[in-house]
């Protein structure tokens, strides 16, 4: 077994889905969804539930856990943005 790819595949997710918290955090504290495009939360949870798929189809840990992380996140940030654009009345 070669540890780099691994280590490699480690510090992406972990880089990748850090840099998804200040955003994540900021919309869970505020609910402030404005400016986000619906299309593009929607279509990015949608991405990042598939890389989720892919990374249990080939048994990729990495892959498997910077997914679930950013895949909870972004469908919490998602909910908010479906909430506000279809439910919450300003």
């Amino acid at each position: 077994m070669n540890i780099v790819p691994d280590l490699v595949g480690y510090v992406a997710a972990v880089l990748t889905t850090v840099s998804f918290l200040p955003q994540a955090i900021m919309t869970i504290k505020t609910k402030d969804t404005q400016s986000l495009s619906l299309t593009m939360y929607s279509l990015f949870t949608l991405g990042v539930l598939l890389w989720l798929f892919y990374g249990i189809f080939i048994d990729d840990k990495a892959i498997i856990f910077a997914n679930s992380i950013t895949f909870l996140l972004a469908l919490i940030i998602l909910c908010f943005k479906l909430y506000n654009t279809f439910i919450k009345k300003s």
